[in-house]
């Protein structure tokens, strides 16, 4: 097989895996009254508590505007609550809530439990070398987004 063959093939692998994690993810976390948004903005802040409105945005990759809606619902539901960010008067910083930190553990678990299925009969050198490819075509992607595309 050559190598544009084997490279599209393995673009459409890697695009099927991941809208099927997501979709897997989405399921579990639906049956049990969350959203995916909901869930993944949960999980977020438990990796780094009290971020700014602003950089949770870019970790999830919303929009503001989606964001603030997202924070709103989550905040009428006791998940998190906003606090004033005393480096900058006009941020926000999001925090998680003792019910959201229940949920963001119940989320935890979820994405455990996903996980060791989805990597069941795959050794860590497999792995290893997996990530090492992702990193190579992630730093190769990187030079792509820096040059300027024509209209």
């Amino acid at each position: 097989m050559k190598r544009d063959a084997v490279s599209s093939e393995f673009l459409e692998a890697l695009t099927k895996v991941s809208r099927r994690v997501r979709t897997v993810f989405n399921q579990q976390v639906t049956a049990h009254g969350l959203t995916y948004p909901r869930a993944r903005t949960l999980f977020r802040l438990t990796k780094k508590p009290k971020m700014t409105q602003t950089e949770l945005a870019c970790e999830l990759e919303l929009e503001q505007a989606t964001l603030v809606r997202l924070l709103d619902r989550m905040e009428e539901n006791g998940l998190i609550q906003r606090q004033p960010d005393v480096r900058d008067r006009r941020a926000k910083l999001v925090a998680l809530t003792e019910h959201g930190e229940e949920q963001a553990a119940f989320v935890r678990s979820i994405a455990d439990r996903i996980r060791d299925q989805i990597f069941e009969g795959l050794d860590v050198q497999e792995l290893q070398q997996a990530i090492g490819v992702l990193e190579r075509i992630t730093a190769n992607l990187a030079s792509l987004e820096d040059v300027n595309v024509p209209a």
